[in-house]
């Protein structure tokens, strides 16, 4: 596995198609909870919140966003049109995450970390 010393460096790193849908992912979580912070985590880029809320990496034939395998059960029918395993949902460039789905889950993330503190 590859070291990052930032999430800029591995991004850097990603091809262009997926650089671009990882950029809008993180965008999009960024937006949904702008009191994360960002880091490398497990060699991938990662948001934290009172403990890991979600990490996002590029993959030769896909995307992932990981979260929490209670989530990705609680949003099963949503994420019926993804593959998914236990805290990871699997994407591609030509089939992204919903910006929308994207910000339910980051939002229903935090409140779970919340509850734990």
């Amino acid at each position: 596995m590859k070291k990052f010393a930032s999430v800029a460096a591995y991004l850097r790193a990603v091809p262009p198609a997926p650089r671009a849908a990882l950029q809008k992912l993180r965008k999009t979580i960024k937006a949904a909870a702008p009191k994360a912070t960002e880091a490398i985590s497990y060699g991938i880029p990662m948001f934290k919140h009172h403990g890991m809320l979600v990490g996002y990496a590029a993959f030769k034939d896909h995307c992932s966003l990981f979260m929490s395998t209670v989530l990705a059960k609680a949003y099963k029918k949503a994420l019926a049109p993804y593959q998914t395993s236990k805290g990871t949902i699997r994407f591609t460039v030509e089939k992204p995450l919903p910006t929308t789905l994207v910000r339910k889950l980051v939002k229903a993330r935090i409140a779970q970390n919340e509850r734990k503190r």
